[in-house]
């Protein structure tokens, strides 16, 4: 585990505000999943980039059914809004605009995780959201690869 998930300097999060926060972060990784499989409609399914594109959405829709396990443990009710992302990146008609505007929304995932894990006290919850951060992380650099080849 890296050194982000210390807890050694970290205000530890209270119960409700870490339930805010999973569910802001639950909203983000619905939009990226609906994001995704609107967006790989989109690309004939011979391409490498539908591949890509299909990888991320598995993976935002395992962080949703992670984000909302962990919030029911929490004896709290997931969210079931989608966020404002999902509108904004579909109004980017340029499939390679699109990647790189989803690639700002994976980097604020990044972010809040990044803010987040080191304040939160549960073990297992901390090592459920590192590993999203760290599969958060890989996408960005595999669509980083892509739009750059």
């Amino acid at each position: 585990m890296s050194d982000s998930t210390s807890n050694t300097q970290a205000t530890p999060i209270d119960p409700a505000e870490l339930v805010h926060a999973l569910n802001e972060l639950l909203e983000a990784e619905r939009a990226g999943a609906r994001v995704t499989r609107e967006t790989a409609q989109q690309i004939p399914t011979h391409q490498e980039l539908h591949g890509l594109v299909v990888d991320i959405q598995h993976d935002e829709v395992k962080w949703c059914g992670m984000l909302m396990n962990v919030i029911r443990s929490l004896q709290a009710t997931p969210t079931d809004v989608t966020g404002a992302f999902h509108g904004k990146a579909m109004a980017i008609a340029d499939l390679t605009e699109r990647l790189v505007f989803l690639n700002r929304g994976q980097a604020w995932v990044v972010r809040r995780l990044q803010a987040l894990i080191p304040r939160v006290q549960d073990a297992a919850i901390q090592t459920e959201l590192q590993t999203m951060l760290d599969a958060h992380i890989g996408n960005i650099e595999r669509v980083e690869r892509r739009l750059q080849a």
